[in-house]
């Protein structure tokens, strides 16, 4: 029986979950962030790394030490109906309601809107989303050959692209980061801005998500011990983390390094954009489209892939996945033509609700053994960070919204009694103190016992 994978097994399993993380996304918010942050790029890197690769990390560990199949599994263990409702959220979050549309809109927007002319945009971005979503689909088809398509073809063709650009713009800075003054929050915060800027690569929860993709190819490569796959699955995770930190720096010190010679813009799109333009002329749009492109594509495969194998297994019996795949990849398609800055809009508040829960969540699974699987302290747990995290929801509800419902007066007074929710962190506290009454009340039975 094999007990571990081959270095070069190693590779490719992390090639595919780097692939499968790394998405448009991942590229448009570091490198606006590094022309924000100026002279403190490096406190908001801190903060983004935590939870742009660290809590990514963390996840597929969660995953692997408690030697779950999927995120449904590691989540009925603290409740089975907290458990499908969690699931379900999740997957449709960053399935196909905002991260797999957003993969779509991003790639048109950003790489190919560029190359095509003014008049019929909406027709363009149909079209566009269509041929996307029918490759999304067919590479989706087979799950067994994800490691394949991602790991060993998109994977490597997108990083040959982002290393030209890479290497151009770092090679010749046109500004020291010393030189560049911050701007914003990051004058002041610029680590918890950071912190907070990780939540839109929506990649903590992807950790959770991917999960049991890369359980799956784990064992098809022959590691079939459910310990020897946890520990597999964390190698191949610290792996892969390693390398999108890697990339995370390069690409933000990247944008702040472009404020030489280009002012902040409006998004980090257009901060792509100009950068490639700028050092590699008119081939600069090409190349920036394929890498674009091809990200958004093989993160798209990853989510489709994983969203149909947990929906086929919770409510079909693990039958009809490719009835779940083509479901996804037509909603998908729908919702990616509403446009890019209306899925962005309304997928804050719902990643500020997510946020808190996945990462108790993960905390709960890691410290396991503190309290021996007792179900009182998961519940105490989740219950208060369930509390805040809607509090969470609401206050980043668009204005419009909070206005209309006249939440205005109520969000201002439960902001000024939670410690940190001027930062955006609100849900700490109540998090924490469910936790350790959990632990107290555990620990007091015990010692009764």
């Amino acid at each position: 029986m094999k007990h571990n994978l081959s270095f070069k097994e190693y590779v490719y399993v992390a090639s595919m979950l780097f692939g499968m993380f790394f998405g448009a996304g991942n590229l448009i918010f570091p490198v606006f962030m590094g022309q924000l942050a100026g002279s403190n790029v490096w406190g908001a890197i801190g903060g983004f790394l935590i939870t742009g690769v660290g809590l990514p990390l963390l996840g597929v560990a969660a995953l692997g030490i408690s030697r779950s199949n999927g995120l449904f599994d590691l989540t009925s263990k603290i409740n089975k109906p907290f458990g499908i409702f969690f699931t379900v959220v999740l997957y449709l979050t960053i399935g196909p309601f905002f991260a797999i549309p957003r993969c779509a809109t991003t790639s048109y927007t950003v790489g190919v809107e560029r190359l095509l002319p003014e008049a019929n945009g909406s027709l363009h971005l149909f079209l566009f989303t269509v041929v996307f979503f029918g490759l999304a689909f067919y590479f989706s088809l087979r799950p067994g050959k994800i490691l394949v398509w991602i790991g060993k073809v998109l994977n490597p063709c997108f990083l040959l692209f982002l290393g030209v650009l890479l290497v151009v713009s770092l090679l010749s800075p046109t500004a020291h980061i010393s030189e560049v003054a911050p701007s914003g929050a990051y004058v002041d915060k610029a680590f918890f801005t950071g912190f907070l800027e990780g939540y839109n690569t929506m990649d903590a929860l992807a950790g959770l998500a991917f999960g049991i993709v890369v359980v799956n190819v784990i064992k098809g490569l022959g590691i079939e011990e459910p310990g020897e796959v946890a520990v597999n699955t964390v190698k191949a995770g610290v792996f892969s983390c390693l390398f999108m930190a890697i990339i995370y720096i390069a690409v933000t010190i990247m944008g702040t390094q472009s404020r030489g010679v280009l002012e902040t813009s409006e998004n980090g799109g257009i901060a792509l954009y100009q950068i490639a333009q700028y050092y590699l002329g008119g081939l600069g749009a090409f190349v920036l489209a394929a890498t674009v492109t091809l990200a958004c594509l093989k993160t798209a495969v990853g989510l489709i892939t994983s969203c149909s194998e947990t929906f086929s297994t919770l409510f079909t019996g693990g039958k009809a996945y490719k009835k779940w795949a083509a479901l996804f990849s037509g909603i998908s398609l729908f919702f990616s033509n509403l446009g890019l800055n209306s899925i962005i809009k309304f997928s804050i508040p719902v990643l500020m609700f997510l946020y808190p829960l996945a990462i108790v969540i993960i905390v709960l699974a890691l410290s396991v053994k503190l309290y021996s699987h007792d179900r009182l302290v998961t519940n105490c747990a989740i219950a208060f960070t369930l509390v805040a995290a809607v509090y969470e929801l609401i206050r980043n509800l668009p204005e419009e919204v909070t206005a209309l419902l006249h939440l205005d007066g109520s969000i201002e007074l439960i902001g000024g009694i939670l410690p940190f929710s001027g930062i955006g962190l609100g849900w700490i506290c109540p998090a924490l103190v469910g936790y350790l009454i959990g632990l107290i009340i555990h620990f007091m039975r015990k010692s009764n016992a």
